[in-house]
């Protein structure tokens, strides 16, 4: 029997534009009977591989501006809420340590959800013990196990293994797509990386 077709999902929960693809990925890939590996990473130690110690959003003043206003119309395009951050990038380690522990897991989509609303609706700190325990609180699960959990060695390892792989793979940013070695980046760019997973095979 031929499996679904899969979608690699690089994404990072300090992303805005993450924060579009994490909202919608789940229904439009179940839509394309595609699944998805989810791939949680860091996008700091990507941008200090260019030698940049922030977003390229905040470094560049214009592109910055021009961002935050294309968030408003993306939102609205895809009937999502939005409040811009009082604090942009917003770390997010805890939250990718328990996105990496679960990403076989099947509430991780909820949980990405939930930390995303928090980030970009809420406008409230991501990085801490108790916010990620309201996301997994509110997405059905035992969060004091699960956040135990991630924070054992070998999870950690799996966050910056991927990060380094990410690296490795010529990722600069998120959202990025893999279908097998085809590379899509950016939100925009979901429904090509899903129509390509969904092309008949030669």
């Amino acid at each position: 029997m031929q499996q679904n077709p899969k979608i690699e999902f690089w994404f990072e929960f300090g992303s805005n534009y993450s924060y579009l693809s994490v909202m919608r990925i789940e229904s439009a890939a179940a839509a394309a009977d595609c699944a998805i590996v989810w791939r949680p990473f860091l996008l700091g130690p990507v941008f200090k591989s260019f030698g940049w110690d922030t977003s390229p959003f905040v470094l560049q003043k214009e592109k910055g501006a021009y961002m935050w206003r294309d968030m408003q119309r993306e939102c609205a395009k895809y009937d999502l809420p939005w409040t811009q951050p009082t604090e942009f990038p917003r770390a997010a380690v805890l939250p990718g340590r328990v996105a990496a522990y679960g990403t076989d897991k099947p509430w991780i989509g909820e949980f990405c959800r939930q930390v995303m609303t928090q980030n970009f609706v809420d406008d409230v700190s991501i990085n801490d013990t108790d916010a990620v325990t309201r996301a997994l609180q509110a997405a059905g699960q035992p969060a004091d196990e699960i956040i135990e959990q991630a924070l054992e060695p070998a999870n950690k390892g799996r966050l910056r293994q991927w990060t380094e792989e990410a690296q490795s793979r010529g990722i600069f940013g998120a959202p990025t797509f893999f279908v097998g070695e085809e590379m899509f980046w950016g939100n925009d760019r979901l429904d090509d990386a899903i129509a390509f997973a969904k092309r008949p095979l030669a």
